[in-house]
C-alpha cells in the first residue's frame, strides 16, 4: 500500500472496546469479528479517510514505545487484511 493512501472505516462496522485496551470490530453484514490489539484500536480511531497511511503511522508511533522500522509494512499488512475482510476501505 502506498504511503498516501488514505484508508477509512466502513461506517456500519462497529468497534467494541474491551478490557486492557483491546477490542473486537464486528461486520454486521457478514457477522465477521477481528479482534484487535491497543495499536489496532489507535489506528482504526484515524481511519477517517482524511489521513494518509504515513500519517496515521506517525501520529500512532508517537504514542507507542519501540516502534520497529517496519512498521509502515505492518500497519499496511493489518489495514490490507482488514480491507479483504470489508472492514476497511480506500479513498480515491
Amino acid at each position: 500500500m502506498n504511503p498516501s493512501t488514505k484508508p477509512v472505516r466502513n461506517p456500519i462496522v462497529v468497534l467494541r472496546e474491551e478490557f486492557d485496551d483491546w477490542a473486537v470490530l464486528f461486520h454486521p453484514d457478514t457477522a465477521d469479528a477481528v479482534g484487535i490489539n491497543p495499536v489496532g484500536v489507535e489506528v482504526w480511531k484515524r481511519l477517517d479517510g482524511q489521513r494518509t497511511l504515513a500519517e496515521i503511522v506517525a501520529e500512532v508511533g508517537a504514542l507507542f514505545d519501540e516502534v520497529p522500522d517496519t512498521v509502515l509494512d505492518e500497519m499496511s499488512a493489518f489495514l490490507d487484511d482488514l480491507a479483504k475482510g470489508g472492514f476497511v476501505g480506500f479513498e480515491a
